[in-house]
């Protein structure tokens, strides 16, 4: 009988075997790392193109804020303006009535009454002056009140002036501007 030495043959083999191992191995390995490396691209792509749109974004807020700025800006200005025109419309509005106001502050002054000073803060007149009489300035006050163009006047003070006459005496009283109706109503149209 003939003898076979197999030996060789099974080294052979194995030596085949560990070969295909290895190279499956550094397949497998090459693959992984060629895996790796592409989604490394990957997420650096995508990292990049956030960059790219957050770099974006923030370019274009600043050009917003410049005009959200620039706007309000405008409307401070317009502001302004308006305030101004109304003031203006206010006081062309209240031309008229000033001079009715001093118009009939002279007309209700009595015989024996003089105003010394008169003073206008909002819609209230502070009117100080000298009278003959205690009756005098009772006179002055019933005439302002039935003046269409004052109302509700107050006496504040009256003291005794002997240096302007045996019974004179100065007074200091206010009154308040009252428009008529129909004075309001054609200024308002």
């Amino acid at each position: 009988m003939a003898q076979i030495n197999l030996l060789p043959w099974r080294e052979e083999r194995r030596q085949e075997l560990k070969k295909e191992f290895l190279i499956t191995t550094g397949l497998v390995i090459a693959l992984a790392v060629g895996l790796v490396f592409l989604a490394d691209r990957v997420v650096v792509g995508q990292i990049q193109h956030q960059k790219a749109r957050n770099q974006y974004l923030a370019d274009n807020i600043k050009i917003l804020d410049a005009q959200v700025a620039e706007i309000r800006e405008l409307q401070k200005k317009r502001n302004e303006l308006l305030d101004r025109m109304r003031v203006i419309q206010e006081l062309q509005g209240n031309r008229p009535i000033i001079v009715r106001v001093l118009d009939q502050l002279v007309r209700t002054v009595p015989d024996g009454v003089f105003y010394t000073n008169l003073q206008t803060k909002d819609k209230t007149i502070t009117i100080n002056g000298v009278a003959e009489s205690n009756n005098r300035v009772s006179s002055l006050m019933r005439r302002l009140d039935a003046s269409e163009w004052l109302a509700n006047p107050n006496l504040d003070a009256v003291k005794a002036a002997p240096e302007f006459g045996d019974q004179a005496n100065t007074f200091r009283l206010t009154v308040q501007i009252e428009a008529p109706a129909s004075e309001n109503k054609s200024g308002e149209g």
